[in-house]
């Protein structure tokens, strides 16, 4: 489910939608703001759900790569 195996796609691993979801975040963003620019990306957002969306957020907050801050979402190092 993080990485890819061979039932789970590349484009369907957590760190995967992790990293693009990551490229993402220039700036503090909502999760519905951060969602809406994901599901625009021309490869990743039309066949992943929120859920996925969600879980990829989760594994990103666990690594302490991302965090809350208020309503937004900003990486940790900005």
């Amino acid at each position: 489910m993080i990485l890819p195996t061979k039932h789970l796609s590349a484009d369907r691993a957590l760190l995967t939608i992790g990293g693009q979801v990551l490229s993402l975040l220039d700036k503090p963003k909502t999760v519905s703001v951060l969602w809406e620019d994901f599901k625009v990306q021309p490869v990743a957002g039309a066949a992943v759900p929120f859920d996925w969306f969600i879980l990829a957020l989760d594994l990103l907050a666990c690594t302490g790569i991302v965090s809350l801050d208020g309503t937004r979402i900003k990486k940790k190092n900005s």
